[in-house]
């Protein structure tokens, strides 16, 4: 079965309906479906063996995104912000592609890779110029790769994780009720194009029927604005953009919100403050927490809108401390928490997660990823509570391990955001002579605060966690790096206390 009958049965039952808003242009569903099967007859004249999208989000995404499951060529969209080189090999790896986007740029770092490279533009023309050569014309019929995702490389190669149309279906028609939107539902999207959690999006909007209005590129007062311009109802966010629309609306912005129903994050940790403000600011609105990655083809885990309401009204400590948890697996998966030698651990012990799904690719073009019974590890490191609710306590490459024990720096950060005048904070493996690693913390003061004494710090750690948390090396920083999707790059965090 192939992801694009989700498009096709979207234009069957509701052809006139706006399916897509862009930059104030608007799209039907019958409109996409046409310009998809355009898409087709582009890629098949081109021989291309991938789509490339190297732009931000626009109405080109979905063309091109169902335009090559039509033609059976996986979808590969490209991070933009890469650096020339870094960009340059990915290109190269798949060439030939047709390429939506950057002309000058791809000419520029990859002109001898035999590229077909049309501007956005363009291409989204040529897509409602041509119409299919017959109307039995033959598509694809989705038994192999959809999607393509370059995972982000620290030090080694980034990998190409697979995704095929069993796997993205099976997250679709497991988590979403066909037609299940009414005309007026409307979903705001700003997740970059690259990201699992933007094709998801769009695929799950399109099957229930929803309007998508895209935001190529996000402003907290460009958000606030397109809620209240096309009475959106629906939004997902990842908590650094979180951050910035509570910011904004404290500070002032104009900010008609009263549409938005349901509100989805993830993509990163959410301090548990900001989660707090926002379900003030937003009354009306359910706020879900999707957890998920690339290899599972989006979400595993939901925090639902109740949970979230429940936690905080509740005085039982482990119930509110649900608020940080990532909720509970989906039905359609399970989820397991293993030890260093791959057992099963029980409730409340920590270790790495594992999944297992329909939806579940962990499948590289290198190689893949599963182990026995069709696990796969995802280097994420958690505990599961007695009520099978999920806590993320970072990467398993993040623990420190000082003196033969592991520490997660979760557990850590979470001590040290309770102190009134800490804003974010950071734990990371710095080297240690008599311990191997000890702890380093990165912690940045809100504004008009002073920076906490180092004595004062180690005391609240004291606390509450045992004394071999305590750290080795504490640095006040103005900001922590973070990608464009919330993550915490811990790893440009060690090269600050390496500093």
């Amino acid at each position: 079965m192939n992801i694009a009958l989700l498009l096709e049965m979207a234009a069957e039952a509701a052809p006139d309906r706006i399916g897509l808003v862009c930059e104030g242009k608007r799209w039907t569903y019958g409109d996409l479906l046409a310009a998809a099967r355009g898409a087709f007859e582009l890629i098949e004249q081109s021989e291309a063996q991938y789509v490339a999208l190297l732009d931000e989000s626009s109405e080109a995404a979905v063309i091109a995104l169902f335009g090559a499951a039509l033609a059976g060529v996986p979808y590969c969209p490209l991070n933009y912000r890469l650096a020339d080189a870094d960009l340059a090999g990915l290109l190269d790896r798949i060439a030939p592609a047709l390429v939506v986007g950057d002309e000058e740029r791809v000419a520029r770092i990859a002109g001898d890779q035999a590229h077909t490279v049309l501007s956005r533009e363009e291409f989204v023309l040529k897509t409602q110029e041509l119409v299919p050569e017959s109307e039995d014309r033959v598509y694809d019929p989705g038994e192999g790769i959809a999607v393509q995702l370059f995972t982000s490389g620290t030090t080694a190669a980034p990998k190409a994780a697979i995704l095929r149309h069993s796997n993205l279906l099976g997250y679709i028609l497991g988590t979403v009720e066909f037609a299940s939107a009414d005309e007026e539902d409307a979903a705001l999207m700003v997740v970059p194009p690259y990201h699992i959690a933007g094709i998801s999006a769009l695929m799950s909007s399109i099957y229930a029927g929803r309007r998508i209005v895209m935001l190529p590129a996000f402003e907290p007062e460009a958000w606030l604005g397109l809620v209240a311009a096309e009475k959106v109802t629906n939004a997902f966010v990842v908590p650094t953009m979180l951050t910035r629309i509570i910011a904004a609306m404290d500070a002032g912005a104009s900010a008609d919100v009263s549409t938005l129903r349901a509100i989805a994050y993830g993509g990163g940790k959410m301090p548990l403050e900001v989660i707090q403000r926002a379900l003030a600011l937003f009354p009306d609105a359910g706020f879900t927490n999707a957890y998920g990655l690339t290899e599972t083809s989006s979400t595993v885990a939901l925090l639902g809108p109740d949970e979230h309401r429940a936690a905080l009204a509740s005085d039982d400590p482990k119930v509110r401390a649900r608020l940080s948890s990532l909720g509970q697996p989906l039905p359609t998966v399970e989820i397991e928490i293993r030890d260093e030698n791959g057992n099963p651990l029980p409730p409340g012990e920590p270790g790495e997660i594992y999944v297992r799904g329909d939806q579940v690719s962990g499948e590289y073009k290198e190689k893949s990823a599963l182990i026995e019974g069709g696990w796969f590890p995802t280097r994420d490191a958690g505990y599961m509570d007695e009520d099978g609710y999920l806590f993320l306590s970072g990467r398993a490459d993040d623990v420190i391990v000082r003196g033969g024990e592991n520490i997660s720096p979760g557990e850590i950060e979470d001590v040290l955001m309770t102190h009134p005048a800490i804003l974010d904070a950071c734990a990371a493996a710095i080297p240690s002579v008599e311990w191997g690693e000890g702890i380093g913390l990165a912690l940045v003061t809100r504004e008009g605060q002073a920076a906490p004494e180092e004595g004062e710090l180690k005391e609240l750690i004291r606390g509450r966690l045992r004394s071999s948390r305590l750290p080795d090396k504490i640095v006040f920083v103005a900001e922590l790096p973070y990608n464009e999707m919330g993550k915490l790059l811990r790893r440009e965090v060690k090269k600050i206390l390496a500093d």
